[in-house]
């Protein structure tokens, strides 16, 4: 496998292109050796849906698209990053806020977090942001 290994789409800010992303993903991840059927693929596949959600509903029709990135670094590190061109950052909720919604990012981090992985959040040249995710690359049989 090459050190670094890239992989990029594009997609309409609609709610029916977060299970094209889920899927996309899934694919790409399969491609570079990560068994479908494991729980840190599942925990990606969340995490992907999550993200596109937020780019999706949170945006406001202000991104037509998003984008998601996945970038694996010298088998030992997965970056997946949702990219939308609105400029409001991701907030954070304070836990005493009673909402159906809002919790996303909070989900993601924690996921993130028990992975050993972290999330950060990049501005983009033409004044959106992305939202990033690194966690450690462990595939079983591999490296």
């Amino acid at each position: 496998m090459a050190d670094h290994q890239e992989a990029t789409v594009t997609l309409p800010s609609d709610p029916v292109s977060v299970s094209s992303a889920r899927r996309y993903v899934a694919r790409i991840l399969a491609e570079w050796g990560l068994a479908d059927d494991t729980e840190i693929a599942d925990t990606i596949r969340l995490i992907v849906s999550e993200l596109a959600t937020n780019a999706v509903q949170h945006t406001f029709g202000l991104s037509p698209t998003f984008t998601v990135d996945l970038r694996l670094d010298r088998e030992e590190e997965l970056r997946l990053g949702v990219t939308d061109s609105h400029p409001r950052w991701p907030q954070r909720l304070p836990a005493a806020v009673q909402q159906d919604n809002g919790r996303g990012m909070v989900i993601i981090r924690a996921l993130a977090k028990e992975y050993g992985g972290q999330l950060s959040v990049t501005p983009t040249p033409e004044g959106g942001k992305t939202v990033w995710i690194a966690l450690p690359w462990t595939v079983p049989g591999q490296g």
